[in-house]
């Protein structure tokens, strides 16, 4: 496809991905839903009358909106349609938009905009969905016989997190204080988080009609409820989440952040990288299985960039398709007691780990808990993160000609609070 717009072939935001997000302008300080077009950001509320097909010409309203809740909840057939307009007002066949004074209305540049959250976020559910990571995890505190627990080839594993602090790329991280337990058998103290971490994630943004309570989602059907995905950083505080987790898991040690990319890539968008569902052994439950593919060769990088030198390291290259529990089956589980998801929930992926120890999802497997250093383009060595680091998350599907980007997941390690 050829748009109007121009960019380059490695640029993240072609024609053909279009993803959705929430932006403001200095000029226009108010937020507003935008599509990423190359290196612009195309104003859908300024556009909104043209969406004049049989599903969208009553509903307009929801593109003149803060957030993307009330377009997510509309369902596929409606963001379908809403696609194939943007693609046919975007390209360079469409003299539509092509005017320089409509040009100036209607688009941005990225560099120009604020962006924020893309949706009001009501519920955030984290899983534990890597067999790589989870071995690994296991290995390093039980044994290389018992690395997964007896459960996690029968479910998701997953725990419900703290929606309120979930921020966008870009907004600063404080190391936080809690108590940890620097020698066994002694009494905990406590203080700032000597072990921060990071956690390479995918999350997806829940789409459609609310559910009822009681009702559930099969894995068959639950693709018309996952609206697109995020890349996603769980900052962690290990030590904190070592003393704390016993015996009902994370808590302080994760409430302390968790930052997304600020565009939602679309479902549609990532249908040309479908790859075959990971072979699952035993084979799951009835309300687990699905036949047809929801895993995604998304490639991931995560990269360290210390305040002091400035010099960024790839740290990690993993990929979205070592997942062994796909969003399809996340999402079953997740209803199969009858909890009701909404429009805007977020599902993450838990940390997403290779098979290679260049594809580790998190400090603490690339350092195997300490003991060894990660070292640093600018000559240093890490085991965890220190204050200043920044960490920046990419990810992008190669297609023929074009890519499909994310954007950046970044934030920054400022140092903790005096308590």
């Amino acid at each position: 496809m050829k748009s109007f717009i121009n960019y380059s072939p490695d640029c993240d935001f072609p024609i053909e991905n279009l993803p959705y997000g929430i932006f403001s302008t200095k000029e226009k300080p108010e937020k507003t839903i935008g599509v990423a077009i190359g290196d612009e950001i195309l104003n859908l509320s300024a556009i909104a009358n043209y969406f004049d097909g049989p599903l969208l010409k009553e509903k307009q309203d929801v593109f003149r909106r803060d957030c993307l809740n009330d377009f997510m909840s509309l369902g596929r057939p409606a963001w379908l349609e809403a696609r194939s307009k943007l693609q046919e007002l975007l390209s360079a066949s469409n003299q539509t938009l092509q005017n320089a004074e409509i040009r100036s209305k209607v688009l941005v540049a990225q560099k120009d905009a604020v962006m924020h959250l893309p949706a009001k976020i009501g519920d955030y559910t984290d899983f534990y969905s890597s067999i790589n990571h989870a071995t690994n995890v296991g290995i390093m505190f039980r044994s290389k016989e018992n690395a997964l627990m007896p459960n996690w080839k029968y479910l998701p594993v997953g725990y419900h997190g703290r929606a309120s602090s979930v921020v966008v790329s870009g907004t600063p991280i404080r190391r936080p204080c809690g108590q940890t337990l620097p020698v066994e058998g002694a009494a905990p103290v406590f203080g700032p988080c000597r072990l921060m971490d990071f956690e390479l994630e995918v999350a997806f943004f829940i789409g459609g009609p609310s559910t009822n309570l009681g009702d559930t989602v099969s894995a068959s059907n639950a693709y018309d409820h996952i609206f697109g995905i995020v890349l996603m950083n769980d900052w962690s505080a290990r030590d904190i989440q070592k003393w704390e987790y016993v015996p009902l898991g994370p808590f302080d040690s994760k409430n302390l952040g968790t930052t997304i990319s600020p565009w939602i890539v679309t479902m549609e968008a990532l249908e040309p990288f479908k790859v075959p569902n990971t072979v699952q052994d035993p084979i799951p439950f009835p309300y687990l299985q699905h036949s047809e593919s929801c895993n995604f060769d998304v490639k991931l990088e995560v990269n360290i960039k210390p305040a002091s030198s400035g010099v960024i390291t790839t740290v990690c290259r993993s990929n979205y398709k070592y997942m062994y529990w796909t969003p399809r089956q996340q999402l079953a589980h997740h209803t199969v007691t009858g909890c009701n998801i909404n429009p805007g929930d977020l599902m993450a992926s838990g940390t997403i780990s290779g098979e290679t120890s260049d594809s580790f999802g998190s400090m603490l497997e690339l350092c195997w808990k300490g003991t060894k250093n990660v070292p640093l383009k600018d000559g240093t060595t890490r085991k965890f993160l220190q204050d200043g680091d920044e960490v920046i998350i990419r990810g992008y599907c190669v297609g023929d000609g074009y890519r499909i980007g994310f954007g950046s997941c970044a934030g920054k390690l400022l140092p903790a609070r005096t308590i």
